[in-house]
């Protein structure tokens, strides 16, 4: 089915507008503070499999399910444990989502075949307006097609999904940039599955053990099931092919001069760019700036018509680890060390 794809504005009439799509069993393009959803009614599993079907995703990559209050945990999980409540009190609103034991009113289609689910509080105002007035929670992964950088704008979900999705609703730009923190449990340790905004150094605050899973800077087997999404396929990558290259500034300067040509160019960091002589992109000096503008550099390579981006290596402490996850996918896991 093809659609009219509309952009409309965050009023209420709109949020109204938006709300009915979804109860109907639509999908809707949505922003968050992370990345822009595409949501549909988490409880719906045909609604559920347009998602699928407009993203080209994987069945078995299991959605996060927004919520919109606190207290509708308990509706959709069940056995949490008090860790999971501290970290809801700390955390929640915001970019944190807990894989929890699901409760049946969450079907398979939407978990991904898994009896557990990814549920997720977010702190974007119209998102949680749009929730209320649907009435459900809503399955949302990244508003992209599957395997392409996520969509951190109304603009770039409106050029992925025209014609596939009725509606998107235009919250401007994402203040995060990258997806949220997933997490799970093993008694009381937290295991962090995908990096995000939330480090590990944030969740310490509140838990006395958290763990990094070995697949957030490895390549899980094929027939390996993953808890959370961006763990098991090449995500984030744009046609341009994406290289990490880990060294110091003058040792990656040297190493392009000699890997340069037409329609190679550079990543590098903000503070970098009046002495970088090539053609190159930015994306931030900050840990947190470059997750806020990563998508968008990613997407801003195949606009100028890249082939090859060699990318300067991100901190791997803080939400740097989150940009580094996000990275190495779109690379492929190809890293190259100086």
């Amino acid at each position: 089915m093809s659609y009219l794809t509309e952009i409309l504005e965050p009023t209420d009439k709109n949020i109204e507008k938006a709300g009915k799509l979804l109860l109907s069993g639509e999908v809707v393009g949505i922003p968050t503070e992370t990345v822009y959803g595409l949501a549909a009614d988490a409880t719906n599993p045909n609604a559920v499999s347009k998602i699928f079907i407009a993203k080209g995703r994987p069945q078995d990559n299991p959605l996060i399910v927004h919520i919109a209050d606190i207290s509708d945990i308990e509706k959709y999980a069940h056995d949490i444990p008090v860790i999971a409540y501290r970290l809801a009190e700390k955390f929640w609103p915001g970019p944190l989502t807990m894989v929890l034991p699901k409760n049946d009113i969450i079907p398979l289609t939407t978990s991904g075949g898994l009896d557990t689910v990814g549920l997720r509080f977010p702190s974007n105002i119209i998102a949680r307006k749009i929730i209320k007035s649907a009435g459900r929670p809503l399955a949302a992964p990244s508003a992209n097609i599957s395997g392409k950088p996520s969509t951190t704008s109304a603009k770039h979900v409106f050029d992925d999904m025209n014609g596939k999705i009725p509606a998107i609703v235009d919250g401007g730009t994402c203040t995060v940039g990258v997806e949220s923190t997933v997490i799970s449990f093993d008694g009381d340790n937290v295991i962090v599955l995908r990096p995000g905004y939330i480090s590990r150094e944030d969740l310490l605050t509140v838990a006395e053990n958290v763990i990094i899973d070995k697949g957030v800077t490895s390549e899980l087997s094929p027939d390996t099931v993953a808890a959370s999404p961006g763990m098991k396929y090449k995500h984030y990558s744009p046609k341009a092919n994406i290289v990490i290259v880990d060294g110091e500034y003058s040792d990656f300067l040297n190493f392009f001069e000699k890997n340069y040509s037409d329609g190679v160019y550079a990543m590098i960091f903000g503070n970098e760019t009046d002495i970088f002589p090539y053609p190159h992109l930015t994306y931030g000096e900050t840990d947190a700036q470059q997750a806020s503008e990563l998508f968008e550099k990613l997407r801003e390579a195949d606009e100028i018509g890249a082939t090859t981006v060699y990318v300067r290596c991100p901190s791997k402490d803080g939400i740097g680890l989150a940009v580094y996850n996000r990275l190495i996918r779109a690379a492929g896991f190809e890293v190259i060390t100086l």
